[in-house]
């Protein structure tokens, strides 16, 4: 049982309504951190815009971010 409680309906908030529609889009279904820091929608989108600048900066070769971030989950012993 999550300690916060998720959001996964908008509740006719438009910034929750877009991040939650690309999000369903690409992964089939809302991500956990998604879920709680939708309580917040300007800090979700914020949150959001923040990930893809630094996916989009092309620091990291393509794909590893993915990688930092299958490992990372495997080390604090979540699921990704």
């Amino acid at each position: 049982m999550p300690r916060v409680s998720e959001v996964i309906d908008s509740r006719g908030d438009s910034i929750l309504s877009e991040v939650f529609a690309k999000e369903r889009a690409v992964y089939g279904d809302l991500l956990n951190p998604t879920k709680v820091m939708a309580h917040c929608p300007p800090i979700l989108r914020a949150a959001k815009l923040l990930g893809a600048s630094i996916a989009e900066s092309g620091t990291l070769p393509k794909g590893l971010a993915a990688l930092v971030s299958l490992r990372v989950a495997a080390i604090n012993g979540c699921p990704f």
